[in-house]
């Protein structure tokens, strides 16, 4: 097995010297869907939580819709329908965002693990103790503080299992880019 890694590690890698493919690629797309996704989510978290249903609601739409649609769907709606728009094609900032194939992907993915993130978060922030946020109002904290202070990193805390789970679905979902006609979504508009 060693002999075989050492011998194709460059496959894996590089296609050229200048195209990323494989490995780098799927290392990429995860751990920049998560990112931006993970930071994203962590916002709609809070609003999700919020009493102003005004809040509430769109973002729990927005979960509804992206968890309730396979990836495959949302990565060819990103991919092949959003450039078919005249407003998409006529703007030259969206026409070259999405005809990377790659920007495509990494959208697609980012709003995926947003939608399925926002609610982990969501849930763990309703299950910190009110004892600790009593505490917290009891001290004074303003509502930022207190969600900076307390709320976040106790909730953090408690989410953690369910979103390594998370980030290992995004690891196996990843392949779904290179899955259209062998190429990928990764590839390209000519």
């Amino acid at each position: 097995m060693i002999e075989i890694i050492q011998e194709y590690w460059k496959s894996l890698l590089w296609t050229d010297g200048y195209r990323f493919t494989g490995v780098a690629i799927t290392l990429w797309l995860l751990i920049s869907s998560v990112v931006m996704g993970g930071i994203l989510a962590v916002i709609l978290a809070v609003g999700r939580v919020s009493s102003n249903k005004f809040i509430r609601f769109p973002i729990w739409l927005f979960t509804y819709i992206f968890r309730g649609t396979p990836l495959y769907v949302q990565l060819l709606v990103f991919y092949s329908g959003m450039y078919t728009l005249e407003i998409v094609k006529g703007t030259d900032l969206l026409n070259a965002f999405f005809r990377s194939g790659l920007n495509c992907t990494v959208l697609a993915l980012t709003l995926n693990t947003c939608a399925y993130t926002t609610e982990i978060f969501a849930g763990a922030i309703r299950s910190v103790p009110h004892g600790e946020i009593e505490a917290a109002r009891a001290y004074g904290f303003s509502s930022f503080k207190m969600y900076r202070c307390i709320i976040l990193p106790s909730a953090l805390r408690i989410a953690l299992p369910a979103y390594s789970n998370e980030v290992i679905l995004m690891l196996h979902s990843t392949a779904l880019a290179f899955y259209r006609d062998g190429a990928g979504f990764v590839e390209n508009r000519p």
